[in-house]
C-alpha cells in the first residue's frame, strides 16, 4: 500500500503558491534565529522544528542565526549551548551566523535612512517619550526632536557611535507616524547606547540596533525567502516590511514574515526570564537540572530527539496559540523508550526477603530477556540467591482477593525466577517489619517446561539478589510546579505554585548488570518507569535519573481531586452518580466508544485515546473481544480499538489463532492507513 500523503500545513501552503506564482525552489532558505540569553526550552523545539523541517522537505539551506544584539544578557555560554541542543535533536544549518556580522551594514543603512529623512535622534528620557507614545485608542503625540536637520541628526548619531554620550542620553528612532493605529509604527527606536561588551565584537560597538530593525534587515541580507515567527510578532509584521521597504533592491529576494502558534506547555513556564529566575535562586541546579523545560534538562533526565521530534510533530503547525497538555510529552517518550530501553531490576525501597528452603550459599544466574519489543537485544544473566530485596509496599501481611502482590499465605512469581509463598515475617522493637520470610517451589523456575513453572500466579514481582546488588542513588523527580498554568495568575507569583516535591533522592539498589552502565543511558526499571544514568555519576557511584513513570499518575490525582470536590452530601460522602449504586461501564464498552470517534479526533487526541484504549484492554477478555472482529467495515474508528486491544492481550501471552490471524490480514488490506498502521504493529 502507497503511503499515505500527509495534508499541507499552512506554511508549506503558502510555500507551495509562492512556487506556483514563480518563485525558483532553489531561492527558497530558511533561518532559526535565537537570541544566545539562555538556554532554548521545549517551547523552541517547535520553531527549530518547523525551519528545519521545512528545509528537509523543500531541500532548502537552513541558517542558525543569533540574533546577538543586547550585551547585557548575552554570553558564549548560551551560544554554545543553543548549537549543542540543535544538533542533539538532529538538525543540521547551513550557516552558523550572528547578526553582529551586519553591525556595521545595519549602521549604514541607518545613516542612509537619517539623510533620507526617515530617522531622527531623539533625546528626551524614556519617560517623556512613553508618556507621547499614546496607547492603542489615543494617538501619540510628535518628539520636540523630530524635526532635527539631517545634518545635526548625522553629527549626534556619529557622536553616539564614538561613545561621546552616556547611556540613555540619545536614541535613534524611525521617522513613520506617531499617529499610526499599529503602536509599534509610532517611531519605533532603531538603535540605543549600551556600554557593555560584547561576547564576540568585544568594545567596538557602544551603540546596538534594536530587534525589530536588525531582524528583518539581517533576514535580507541572508536572502532567507520566508522568515517564520512565533504568532507574538505579527504585530511586528508591518514594521518588518516597513524596514525593508527601504533597503531592498529589485532582483534580490525579500523575506516574507509568517507567524505560527508558539508552543505552550501545561505546568510548564516558557519565559527565559523566568527560567533564569529559578537557576539564580536555587530552586533548580543549573539550566540543565532535570526538572527543567530546557531541552538540556530533558536531555539530561533522558528524553530522546526522537521523541521530542514526534512530540512536535504531534502538536502540527498551527495559527492560534493553544495550551498542550504535558502528558503529551511524556506520553512520547513512554512510546520511544518503551522500543529502545533495556529493561533491569532495581528495587528503591527495599525489604528483606528470606527464602528459607532456598539451599544455604547457593547461587544461580538466572536468564532474562533485555527487551520483549525488541527480539535482537537477547539475554542477560542475573544472580539469585537465599536473601533478596524486594519492593516494601510488594508485601502485605493481610490482603484481600484484589491484593495480587505477595501477602502471607499468598504466592507470586518472582520476575524470571521461582514462585514464592509469604509465610512469616520478622519486626523491630516498634512492630515495623525488617524481614520477610517465604519459600520457593524449586520445580516453578520461569521458562523451563515443568508442569510447576507454568503454573498461573495473578503476581509477578521484581527483585535484586542481596549479595549481588549494587548500591545506587536514584533520583525521582516530579513536576516542577503543582499548577497547570504557574505564570497565568495576576494575583499571584509562578514561584508560589513550585512543587516542594519534585525531587526525592533516594538510595536504591540495582541489579550487578548496571555495573557497566555509562552517562546517558537508560534503562526501564521493571514495574517502575524509565531512568537514565546521569553525569554525576563516577567509577564508584551510580546515580539514576527518573525519566518518567510507566503511566500517567497525575491524571489519576487530578481525577482524585475532581472527585473530592464534588458535592457532598448529609452523610459526608462524594455524590457521584447515585453513589456506589451507579454500575460501573464494561472497559470495552468504553473501547467501543472510543473507537466511534476515533478517526474524527486530531492526531494529538488519537494518541491519548489510543494510550486509553491500551489501559482499558487490561481488563477484556478474548472472549468478550471476538464478537468485535466481524464488527461492519464502515465502522472502522471500533474496528481500530478492538485492533489496539487485541494488540495489548496478544502482548500479554494470549496465543494466536485463525480467527485472530484472519482479522489482522483483513486490517492489513483495509484502505484505512490508521487500521492498517495498527495490524502491521501487531
Amino acid at each position: 500500500m502507497s503511503e499515505e500523503k500527509k495534508p499541507l500545513n499552512f506554511l508549506e501552503q503558502i510555500i507551495e503558491e509562492d512556487l506556483s506564482k514563480g518563485m525558483d525552489k532553489n531561492e527558497l532558505r530558511f533561518r532559526f534565529p535565537p537570541e544566545p540569553n539562555g538556554y532554548l526550552h521545549i517551547g523552541h523545539t517547535k520553531a527549530i522544528g518547523i525551519s528545519f523541517g521545512l528545509g528537509e522537505k523543500y531541500n532548502a539551506p537552513v541558517n542558525l542565526r543569533f540574533d546577538d544584539t543586547n550585551p547585557a544578557k548575552e554570553e558564549q555560554e548560551y551560544v554554545d549551548a543553543i548549537k549543542e541542543d540543535v544538533s542533539w535533536l538532529g538538525y543540521s544549518w547551513d550557516k552558523e551566523l550572528y547578526s553582529s556580522d551586519y553591525f556595521q551594514q545595519l549602521y549604514d543603512w541607518a545613516v542612509k535612512l537619517i539623510k533620507e529623512g526617515k530617522a531622527y535622534i531623539d533625546s528626551q528620557s524614556s519617560e517623556a517619550m512613553a508618556d507621547q507614545k499614546g496607547t492603542p485608542t489615543q494617538p501619540g503625540v510628535d518628539s520636540p526632536f523630530r524635526n532635527r536637520s539631517v545634518k545635526e541628526n548625522l553629527d549626534l548619531f556619529n557622536r553616539m557611535k564614538n561613545g561621546e554620550f552616556e547611556e540613555g542620553a540619545h536614541i535613534l528612532r524611525a521617522k513613520i507616524d506617531m499617529q499610526h493605529p499599529n503602536m509599534l509604527m509610532r517611531d519605533p527606536i532603531m538603535y540605543r547606547i549600551l556600554k557593555k561588551h560584547h561576547h564576540r565584537t568585544g568594545d567596538t560597538w557602544c551603540i546596538y540596533p534594536m530587534y525589530d530593525w536588525t531582524h528583518g534587515e539581517s533576514d535580507y541580507v541572508e536572502s532567507i525567502s520566508h522568515s517564520l515567527c512565533s504568532l507574538e510578532f505579527k504585530p511586528h509584521r508591518e514594521l518588518y516590511d516597513w524596514f525593508l521597504d527601504q533597503v531592498v533592491v529589485d532582483n534580490t529576494v525579500r523575506p516574507k514574515q509568517r507567524e505560527f502558534a508558539r508552543l505552550n506547555l501545561s505546568y510548564t513556564i516558557m519565559s527565559k526570564r523566568k527560567l533564569l529566575q529559578l537557576v539564580e535562586d536555587g530552586v533548580v541546579n543549573g539550566w540543565d537540572d532535570p526538572r527543567m523545560p530546557t531541552i538540556s534538562g530533558l536531555r539530561r533526565r533522558g528524553y530522546t530527539p526522537t521523541a521530542i521530534r514526534k512530540f512536535v510533530e504531534t502538536v502540527g503547525v498551527a495559527k492560534r496559540d493553544n495550551v498542550i497538555d504535558v502528558s503529551l510529552l511524556e506520553f512520547c517518550i513512554r512510546e520511544d523508550l518503551n522500543k529502545i530501553a533495556p529493561r533491569v531490576m532495581a528495587v528503591l525501597d527495599p525489604i528483606k526477603l528470606i527464602i528459607t528452603n532456598y539451599p544455604e550459599g547457593k547461587e544461580e544466574w538466572l536468564e532474562a530477556e533485555n527487551n520483549q519489543e525488541d527480539e535482537t537485544t537477547g539475554f542477560r544473566k542475573v544472580p539469585f540467591s537465599k536473601e533478596l530485596y524486594i519492593e516494601r509496599d510488594d508485601f502485605k501481611e493481610v490482603a484481600n482477593s484484589k491484593y495480587f502482590r505477595l501477602a502471607l499465605g499468598k504466592e507470586v512469581r518472582l520476575k524470571n525466577a521461582y514462585i514464592i509463598r509469604g509465610e512469616s515475617v520478622v519486626k523491630d522493637a516498634n512492630g515495623n517489619i525488617t524481614e520477610i520470610h517465604c519459600t520457593y517451589d524449586s520445580d516453578s523456575l520461569s521458562g523451563t517446561d515443568t508442569e510447576a513453572s507454568l503454573r498461573k500466579v495473578k503476581g509477578t514481582l521484581h527483585w535484586v539478589s542481596i549479595k549481588h546488588a549494587i548500591k545506587a542513588e536514584v533520583r525521582e523527580y516530579d513536576r516542577l510546579f503543582m499548577d497547570e498554568s504557574p505564570d497565568t495568575h495576576q494575583d499571584k507569583n509562578f514561584m508560589e505554585f513550585i512543587n516542594p516535591n519534585s525531587l526525592k533522592v533516594i538510595q536504591a539498589y540495582v541489579e550487578p548488570s548496571l555495573s557497566e552502565a555509562k552517562v546517558g543511558d537508560r534503562f526501564q526499571f521493571q514495574r517502575l518507569g524509565y531512568f537514565n544514568v546521569d553525569k554525576d555519576s563516577t567509577s564508584t557511584k551510580l546515580v539514576f535519573n527518573k525519566t518518567v513513570g510507566l503511566r500517567d499518575t497525575w491524571a489519576k490525582q487530578e481525577e482524585s481531586i475532581q472527585t473530592s470536590n464534588k458535592p457532598v452530601s448529609k452523610d459526608g460522602q462524594n455524590q457521584v452518580k447515585n453513589d456506589q449504586n451507579q454500575p460501573q461501564r464494561k472497559p470495552l464498552d468504553v473501547i467501543q466508544q472510543l473507537g466511534k470517534k476515533y478517526t474524527n479526533l486530531p492526531k494529538a487526541k488519537q494518541l491519548k485515546a489510543k494510550t486509553e484504549i491500551q489501559e482499558l484492554a487490561k481488563n477484556v477478555s478474548y472472549e468478550d473481544l471476538e464478537p468485535l472482529f466481524s464488527t461492519a467495515a464502515k465502522k472502522v474508528g471500533t474496528r481500530i480499538a478492538t485492533m489496539i486491544t487485541l494488540g495489548v492481550l496478544l502482548k500479554g501471552g494470549l496465543k494466536t489463532n485463525a480467527k485472530i490471524e484472519a482479522f489482522i490480514q483483513k486490517g492489513l488490506e483495509d484502505t484505512d492507513a490508521l487500521l492498517v498502521a495498527e495490524a502491521s504493529a501487531i
